[in-house]
């Protein structure tokens, strides 16, 4: 029986190893709190999140469990900044070249490139604890968008999003019922933010108010299967969505209407965490693969016109 489908089957592309951590900076053998909680006990010599690209082409990224942040220079040649007490979960960069860390344990950080010295930004909403953040993202006006996630899931869908301007200090949750929000990124008016929401295994489409307020949000995808869910996000230049499915190795690529146009594929572990534009032109999608502590680069072919789109930090 031959099915015909509303829109082509997706491109399937093969990743490839960029990099990954060398010996000297896997912590082999060393228990942590993070592997004691998450993994119930089993060892994990690294977890890397938080892809984000500087104007000079170096990739930074974080190790969640070890409270490390690293940057691979354009060869792929890694060198660790900094080691804290915390457990750094996303990064982003600044227009200005400060680099901002969404850690679960502290709240949002602040890391100076050139000492490495880590210190708080945010750490609270009026005294209230986060629950945990989880990634964040920078709108063209400096806003800084994260997610608080915790423990939160279908078993408690209290996990939220917010809204901080730095300069100001102006705080506002724009979302508190999501059964645990992960990656996000703007549409490319910024009228719409797009929600990775991993226990749920979806995508939420949030459409924000000229007042500021998140109204009428709802489903944009939905997957299914995995042992996660969605978790990194980002945007491509004609406003298409990237979606890191982690715990089954794929990053789906989708149109503007949420269709998908292509999956690339992991060689190496299932742990297909999060993702950033960059290489010429921004046509080249790197991916930090936390089961093997590995960077791994998909390259598009360019029949499908997919590049990432400009953004307020990094080299786009």
């Amino acid at each position: 029986m031959t099915h015909t489908y509303p829109f082509p089957e997706p491109v399937i592309i093969d990743a490839e190893v960029f990099t990954e951590l060398p010996a000297a900076l896997r912590r082999t053998g060393q228990p942590s709190y993070w592997a004691e909680k998450n993994r119930r006990g089993a060892p994990a010599d690294s977890f890397l999140e938080g892809p984000s690209f500087d104007t000079d082409g170096n990739l930074w990224f974080v190790d969640i469990p070890f409270g490390r942040v690293f940057r691979a220079d354009p060869a792929g040649e890694i060198s660790q900044i900094a080691e804290y007490d915390g457990q750094p979960n996303g990064l982003k960069i600044h227009r200005d070249g400060r680099i901002f860390l969404a850690d679960y344990q502290n709240g949002i950080m602040l890391l100076d490139p050139a000492t490495g010295a880590v210190t708080k930004a945010l750490g609270d909403a009026d005294t209230e604890s986060f629950k945990g953040c989880n990634d964040l993202h920078f709108g063209r006006d400096g806003a800084l968008y994260f997610t608080d996630q915790g423990q939160t899931g279908l078993q408690d869908p209290t996990g939220r999003v917010w809204k901080w301007q730095p300069e100001t200090g102006a705080l506002t949750c724009l979302i508190d019922k999501v059964p645990s929000p992960n990656g996000l990124v703007l549409d490319l008016a910024e009228h719409v933010l797009f929600l990775a929401v991993t226990r749920a295994n979806a995508v939420w489409r949030l459409p924000m108010s000229p007042s500021g307020r998140v109204n009428k949000a709802g489903l944009f995808i939905q997957f299914s299967g995995g042992r996660a869910g969605p978790d990194g996000l980002a945007l491509t230049s004609d406003g298409g969505v990237v979606v890191c499915q982690t715990g089954m190795g794929l990053v789906w690529v989708h149109d503007v209407l949420g269709r998908p146009i292509a999956v690339v594929r992991s060689p190496r572990g299932l742990g297909s965490t999060n993702c950033a534009f960059g290489g010429p032109e921004g046509r080249t999608l790197f991916i930090t693969e936390s089961d093997s502590g590995s960077i791994l680069k998909a390259e598009f072919p360019e029949s499908l016109g997919i590049g990432g789109a400009p953004m307020f930090s990094g080299a786009l």
